[in-house]
């Protein structure tokens, strides 16, 4: 098993009265509300809460990829992963990940990965998305076109890192008449790939096929995920072969306190300003994004999603989130990741508008009373 702090760099500071007065946290909510000041303070505290994740134990870190909104800090996931190089020496550095139908031409992304991985002597995992709904309304790009151009983009990526250069590519949405980047990957042939989805079927089969890893993402009923890991196995046997645990990862909010009572009440007001105003919008979809297969599985599952509406009996059924004293947090992991099959978890130790102290504290005695037993 393998445990990664998963770091999104929510926008604490949104008003009291934000879900009354605004109807998104994405793409058109006013960046009035942005302070650069406190985010500079904001930036620096979450860098050194990451940097904490290698003096725990943690297996790695991640960070990824949002633009215009205040559910998460980082338009350029690969600037902290370049901090992260300089202040961490062993764990693994997770960019889950760059949407590649965002970089034009998606060349950048293999340049950048590359300089990530040679900087941290060979930590970096690649992760590559195609992208949420809302980011193809903030930065104005086809959604119809969005699929076929990440796996062009993806296919560049990697012909660029294992084909020595320079040649030429031409495919239907890219022609570059001189591939041959500079600098190469540290690790060979590429560094270890990961695709977060939402259960896409499409999404599924492609990484089962091309063996990388599939990462789960938080905020889904443990039924679905249940679904999705059992749909990526069977797509690894439909090409051959028995997918490895760490192939499959679930990511969730983890928080862990003294008892059960405390770890609830310290946890949850963050959590809920989380839920009620970083993820509003989450869910914006533009008309063609999705494939009509897709579309009629998320539909099926839309109760599975978490929303405002969920009571904490809903949250902990549903192991939305895992909270609660070091041996309940134990006993849930075990009982879980075991149940669902996972080799990595991606545990969200810091939600919404947790303060830095208690996240850290969390953390803490995550590593210290959590990890050593929930390994095997």
């Amino acid at each position: 098993m393998q445990y990664f702090f998963f770091h999104l760099m929510s926008w604490p500071y949104l008003p009291e009265d934000f879900a009354q007065r605004y109807d998104s946290a994405w793409v058109w909510c006013p960046n009035e509300l942005y302070d650069p000041v406190k985010g500079s303070e904001l930036y620096q505290a979450y860098i050194d809460t990451l940097a904490l994740a290698e003096d725990l134990g943690f297996d790695g870190v991640c960070v990824n990829e949002h633009h215009q909104n205040a559910y998460g800090l980082m338009p350029s996931p690969n600037l902290i992963a370049a901090a992260l190089t300089q202040r961490t020496s062993r764990v693994k550095i997770a960019v889950i990940g760059n949407a590649l139908p965002m970089y034009h031409p998606p060349i950048r992304v293999a340049e950048e990965f590359a300089m990530l991985d040679v900087m941290s002597k060979g930590r970096l995992i690649a992760g590559m998305v195609v992208g949420g709904g809302p980011e193809y309304f903030s930065y104005q790009i086809d959604p119809t076109r969005a699929r076929e151009k990440f796996r062009e983009a993806l296919d560049l990526i990697l012909k660029s890192w294992t084909t020595p250069g320079p040649f030429e590519w031409h495919s239907k949405n890219y022609y570059l008449r001189y591939v041959n980047p500079w600098p190469t990957p540290l690790q060979k042939p590429h560094p270890p790939i990961w695709i977060p989805g939402v259960g896409s079927v499409e999404t599924i089969e492609m990484v089962a096929q091309r063996r990388f890893a599939y990462m789960g993402i938080p905020y889904f009923h443990i039924k679905s995920f249940h679904r999705v890991f059992g749909l990526f196995r069977e797509a690894c046997h439909k090409a051959g072969y028995e997918p490895h645990p760490h192939q499959m990862g679930w990511g969730v909010p983890v928080y862990v306190a003294e008892n059960d009572e405390k770890a609830r009440r310290e946890f949850e007001p963050h959590f809920r300003y989380f839920i009620n105003n970083c993820m509003k919008g989450l869910t914006l979809t533009p008309p063609g994004y999705t494939s009509p297969k897709s579309a009629l599985a998320i539909i099926k599952n839309r109760g599975a999603f978490l929303s405002p509406e969920k009571t904490w009996s809903d949250i902990e059924e549903g192991v939305y989130a895992i909270v609660g004293s070091p041996a309940t947090v134990r006993d849930k992991l075990n009982h879980y990741r075991k149940e669902i099959g996972v080799g990595t978890i991606l545990t969200g130790c810091q939600a919404g508008s947790l303060p830095h102290d208690l996240a850290r504290k969390s953390m803490t005695m995550f590593a210290q009373e959590v990890l050593p037993y929930v390994r095997d």
